[in-house]
Parts: C-alpha cells; structure tokens; sequence
C-alpha cells in the first residue's frame, strides 16, 4: 500500500464552506477572511492569537494574507483558523 505524501508536500485544499472570503485590512496589510461555521469545521486547529485550540464543530474564522509571502508559492498555503473574537482583537 503506498503511503500517502505529506500534507506539506501536496497543493493546498481549496475551502469547502461554500462562503466566500471577504478583505479586510489589518496593520500587517491586507487579508482575506473567510467565516467557518460550526457543522463544516470537521477538524482540530490551533488559533494563532491564543494558543487554544478550536475542537471540531466550532465556528471560526479563516484567513489568508491577500498576496503570499516571499518565499510562499500562494497565499492559501499560509491560511489559518482563528477564533472570531481572537481575529477581530487582532490589529
């Protein structure tokens, strides 16, 4: 059985929600932020702004800087999942 590669060497998965992303300006510059709600996030992730976890069935949100970073081949791969409070405090 062949195993299966790596998730940091395989494209990105586009997202799924059926929402579409938004803009929205930070100090950092521009970025895209999309809404997760609860029954589609199917998954454990990390919130950046804490350090907590967000537990499969929460709704969050998603964001993405607007253009990749240097170094990053797209800006998708560098989303990530934040508890709305945690996004909205951030500047």
């Amino acid at each position: 059985m062949a195993k299966r590669p790596s998730k940091h060497l395989r494209e990105p998965r586009p997202l799924s929600s059926g929402a579409f992303a938004r803009l929205e300006q930070k100090a950092d510059g521009p970025w895209m932020v999309q809404t997760m709600p609860a029954d589609a996030a199917t998954k454990s992730y990390s919130c950046p702004g804490c350090n907590q976890q967000l537990p499969p069935g929460t709704a969050h949100v998603v964001t993405w800087p607007r253009e990749a970073s240097l170094g990053s081949a797209s800006a998708v791969e560098e989303r990530r999942h934040w508890h709305t409070s945690c996004w909205q405090r951030r500047q």
